[in-house]
């Protein structure tokens, strides 16, 4: 993926990892359109942030992605980016199905539903253009999980897999495929999480992810260094004990 010169659609980018990486990416000469589901925050963004573009979307919804995928690719039909950013992530207690059920199934249909209705929306535009780039979003969690989110370490383990075929499935098209796996990060995305002394600070993991794109343009998966003890557990041999150090230090996690 080229660092510059794009058209980038982020939905769930009003807050967050998101909203932060739209910013850099815009300061690196792309054009940035932000999604979200309140109005309010897109005009705050739009008002703050001049020149980046928002448009209303609830990923959770598929009417609503289709009807905003139609009006970015009316709007703008060079758009050649899509990162499908937009995410949620619960405890859960797995012991009653009362208390996890609904939890489950919004999860599933937010983190997996949601990016593989936007990457229908946008697959077949993006193979006309002669360099187009999806770019989902894992998590350290899909390689090793932590204990009180079973829903959202399923669903981005789910989203390592898809984006694993899909790119063998793309690779005689134009579109690259690329996985986006952050560690802990100090975000909203949980309670506490923000000021979570464990979690990656917010401004430090951008960084890092604008130089590993810019430095390593064929990279498939988009990995910090921290999120490297929780990715390669299994492979080093020591994932018992990656499983037994997460879970005992970091109460929330990314």
């Amino acid at each position: 993926m080229d660092i510059t010169g794009n058209t980038v659609f982020i939905p769930g980018a009003t807050s967050g990892i998101g909203l932060a990486l739209a910013l850099a990416l815009r300061e690196r000469g792309n054009t940035v359109i932000v999604g979200g589901r309140r109005t309010e925050l897109l005009e705050r963004i739009a008002a703050e942030h001049p020149g980046v573009e928002t448009v209303r979307i609830d990923t959770a919804d598929a009417t609503s992605i289709a009807e905003a995928s139609k009006d970015v690719l009316a709007r703008y039909p060079q758009t050649n980016v899509l990162i499908t950013m937009a995410g949620v992530m619960r405890a859960e207690d797995w012991h009653r199905p009362e208390s996890f059920l609904a939890s489950a199934e919004d999860t599933v249909t937010t983190n997996v539903l949601g990016p593989i209705r936007l990457i229908a929306a946008f697959v077949e535009h993006f193979q006309t253009l002669p360099d187009a780039t999806i770019m989902t979003v894992s998590s350290g969690l899909a390689f090793t999980p932590l204990k009180i989110t079973p829903s959202y370490n399923s669903s981005k383990a789910a989203i390592h897999m898809l984006s694993e075929t899909l790119r063998l499935q793309l690779a005689d098209t134009s579109v690259q495929v690329l996985e986006l796996e952050p560690p802990s990060v100090q975000t909203d995305l949980m309670p506490g999480q923000a000021e979570n002394e464990h979690a990656m600070p917010l401004a430090e993991y951008v960084a890092e992810v604008m130089s590993i794109i810019e430095t390593q343009p064929d990279a498939r998966e988009i990995q910090v260094e921290r999120v490297k003890f929780l990715r390669y557990g299994e492979a080093r041999g020591d994932y018992d004990q990656v499983v037994a150090m997460l879970n005992a230090e970091d109460p929330h996690g990314k």
